[in-house]
This record gives C-alpha cells, structure tokens and sequence, in this order.
C-alpha cells in the first residue's frame, strides 16, 4: 500500500512539473510571438505589415504542417521539425514573413522614427537566421520522402528571400545570405532535377501553381547569376505557355484562389519574351483586354468570412492581380491601348487588396502582409 501511494504521488509530481513546463513552453512562445513590437508609425504602410509579420514568425501556434511521417520518431512540435521558419500558421507562410521584414530594411531603412522597427526586425531575423536553424532545416528538407516539401510556392519564396539578401551591400544582410546558402543550394538542386520531369503546368490557383512560382525563381536566377537555372526555367515557360490562347479569365477566380491563372501566366512570360512578341502573345492569350481604359472588365474578388483560412484567400488574389497587371502593362509598348485598362483594373484590385489587410483574424493576417508588400513595393517590377 505504501509502495502503491508513493508511486502515485511520484506520478502527480511528474504530471504537474509537465503542466508546469508545459505552461512556461506555451507562454514563452505567446511572449515571442508578440513581444517588442514598436508601435507602427501611422504614416509608414508597411510599418503595419510588418509588425504582422513580427507578430507572427515566432509565434509556434495555431499551426498547419506538411509533414510525411515514415515512423513515431517524426512526430513533433513545428519548431523542433522546422528551427527557423516554424512561425505564421505554416512554413511557407513564416519563409514569406522573414521576406516581408528583409524587403521592409531595405526599402525603408533610414526614415525619421523608423529605428525602434528595424532594431525590432533585425532582433527577429538574428533569432531565425542561424547557422543551427538553417542546419535543421537543411537536414529536415532533405529527409526520406520530402522531395515535393513545399514545392514549388514554400521553395520559390525561398529563393525570394535570398534573393532579397543577395542584393544588399549591408553587412548584416550579406551575413544573413551566406547563412542561408546551404538550404538553397539544395533547393536549387531539387529544381533542376525538377524541372525536366515535370510534363504538364500546374494552372491552379494556391500554392501549386509553376506560374508563380516560376517568376520567383527567375527573379532569383538572374539575380544570382544562375544561368543554368535561368535557361531551365526560360525553356520550360515557353514549353508550356508558348502557344497558350484564350485563358478563360470569365471563370476566375475559383472560390479559394489566391493566385490568378490566367494573369500569373501573362505576369511570367512578359519575363522570358521580347517586348513585341510578348505583345502579340498577349494579344492571343486575353484577347479581351480593353482599350477603352476602364477598370471593371476585371472585379475583385469577394470575401465573405474573412475568418475562414480559405475564403480569405481572396483578398490575396486581389493584391496578386494587382501586382501581375501591374507586371503586364510594364511590359508592353508606351502607346499600347491596353495598358491604361491594365493599370486601372490593377488601381481598383489594389485599393480592395489592401484595405483588406487586418489583423482581426489571424487567417489573414499571418501572410495577407506579404502579398501586400510584395505589392506595395513593386518587387515584381
């Protein structure tokens, strides 16, 4: 009896020196998930956007994996699988979140009052962007049966990130890049062992779509100078998209969109076609393209429940409409009569996209921020 008691007041000291630990765990991660964040300067757009993302990429829960379980010992926490990016809902989400605060230095790194939010970014990117973390996360990429993890969208955006890097002379960003490089030359490798298996394009329009994905990763190539990369993925667009005609942009978007088909298509190949065969490609491929420089030949997208994960999708596909119209009509010649209807379809989706950009739900704001970035910056141009 006395055996039987001291064993089961043993077992509820362990059990509550886990609830214990368990709590310290769950308010270290609520404590990282929103502390030191500056309040956003009410004049500075993406002062907001970012302190979205610094909300969020270390905020461990709620959280979404993509995880292949080949036995029990793969089951575990999001950080413990993923050391850097295990933050914003899901990895790709947290990968385009450390984008977000990288793109957000370098476009406004010195503005009067902007320091409490750089030293806040570059607090957050210090804690993510180790060589510990990226070794993880290496050897979690490179694990049995996770050569599609992420791919192509979670890796794209990847590669967007170092591409960020790359282009800054700023010591600490050059030292971020380098620590990054071992996870992206993996990917690298991946695509291009990739890329000539794939028969068919992915014309969906989440996270599988090769249109957008594939314009990432040609913004990375050539800014890389990763010229095999650049022809593989040059070869491949016009493989698939050479001889496209009539996209049936009517139909879109589809009920969970966050991407357009039709326009990421057209945003792809102002990439890899001379300006006057891309204009009579495009002529082919949206022939119903106004001259009469209107904006409502193309409707935003509707939400309904911006607290549902996948209805919310549509205000992402109104801010990446608004960046790939904005792609489109750069492309094409000064006096090309669509490009005033381009650029005003491009205002009007702007202007909903970004007015939909909240914090109330975190379906939304834990990646809305980066499209809206993306878009406000003009990355894609």
């Amino acid at each position: 009896m006395r055996i039987s008691v001291l064993l089961a007041a043993t077992a509820l000291a362990s059990l509550s020196l886990n609830a214990c630990k368990r709590i310290d765990l769950e308010q270290q991660e609520a404590e990282a998930g929103t502390a030191a964040i500056p309040e956003p300067r009410a004049d500075v757009l993406t002062d907001r956007f970012a302190s979205f993302a610094l909300a969020c990429v270390h905020k461990q829960y709620p959280n979404k994996i993509s995880h292949v379980l080949d036995s029990e010992a793969d089951v575990a926490a999001p950080r413990d699988l993923y050391p850097a990016f295990y933050g914003c809902f899901d990895w790709h989400s947290s990968v385009h979140g450390h984008w977000l605060l990288v793109r957000i230095l370098k476009t406004d790194p010195d503005s009067p009052g902007g320091e409490a939010m750089r030293e806040a970014i570059i607090t957050a990117l210090d804690r993510s962007f180790t060589e510990d973390n990226i070794g993880g996360e290496l050897a979690y990429y490179q694990g049995e049966d996770r050569g599609s993890f992420e791919r192509p969208y979670g890796i794209a955006w990847y590669l967007q990130l170092v591409a960020e890097l790359h282009e800054s002379d700023e010591p600490k960003l050059r030292e971020y890049r380098q620590t990054l490089a071992p996870l992206e030359d993996a990917i690298v490798a991946q695509i291009m062992q990739w890329l000539p298996k794939l028969a068919y394009p992915i014309r969906l329009g989440t996270h599988n779509q090769t249109a957008f994905a594939f314009g990432l990763m040609l913004d990375y190539a050539r800014t890389v100078e990763n010229s095999a990369l650049e022809k593989a993925l040059t070869d491949k667009a016009l493989e698939f998209h050479k001889d496209d005609v009539n996209c049936p942009l009517a139909y879109e978007p589809s009920g969970e969109d966050f991407l357009s088909p039709c326009l990421m298509e057209a945003d792809l190949m102002r990439r890899v076609m001379p300006q006057a065969e891309y204009s009579a490609w495009l002529s082919r491929f949206l022939p119903t393209i106004p001259t009469d420089g209107s904006a409502n030949w193309l409707e935003p997208g509707v939400v309904r429940d911006a607290s549902d994960g996948k209805l919310v999708h549509l205000d992402g596909v109104n801010l990446s409409r608004a960046w790939a119209l904005e792609g489109i009509a750069s492309a094409l010649p000064d006096n090309d009569p669509r490009a005033a209807a381009l650029t005003a379809a491009a205002k009007l989706h702007k202007e909903t996209g970004i007015a939909a950009v909240s914090d109330e739900h975190y379906s939304g704001s834990h990646w809305l921020a980066s499209f809206a970035t993306y878009l406000e910056t003009r990355r894609g141009l």
